[in-house]
């Protein structure tokens, strides 16, 4: 193989390596950036009234939903809550009264068999 072949896939120093003292280009503008500029050289106010109302509506809608699964959680936990406090107190209500009837059963039944043990 010659010395002097030439390989045109592969790429020459010059190629591969860049100036260091060259001038890069400025990088090119985001376009988000590019449209907010443009919109602010060009919209007028009714066009910027437009996009406000749009973007309102968005953020209601998007809004509204979070706002509707935050307020049935919430409405659920502090039911739940309610519902176990009511419990409680139910159950404990239930209790005293079980026992205090249970107690004026025992307290008659006792009487009655002391009265019947009493008689000849």
């Amino acid at each position: 193989m010659s010395q002097n072949a030439y390989d045109a896939s592969i790429p020459v120093l010059t190629e591969v390596v860049t100036d260091p003292g060259a001038v890069a280009a400025p990088a090119p503008e985001p376009v988000a950036e590019r449209l907010e500029r443009r919109a602010t050289e060009r919209w007028t106010g009714e066009e910027w009234s437009v996009l406000e109302r749009r973007v309102t509506e968005r953020v209601l809608q998007q809004l509204q939903g979070r706002v509707d699964f935050v307020l049935e959680q919430r409405v659920r936990d502090t039911m739940a809550d309610a519902m176990q406090r009511t419990l409680e107190s139910f159950t404990t209500d239930l209790r005293e009264g079980l026992n205090q009837a249970i107690g004026e059963i025992v307290r008659g039944a006792v009487a009655q068999e002391l009265e019947y043990l009493r008689k000849p």
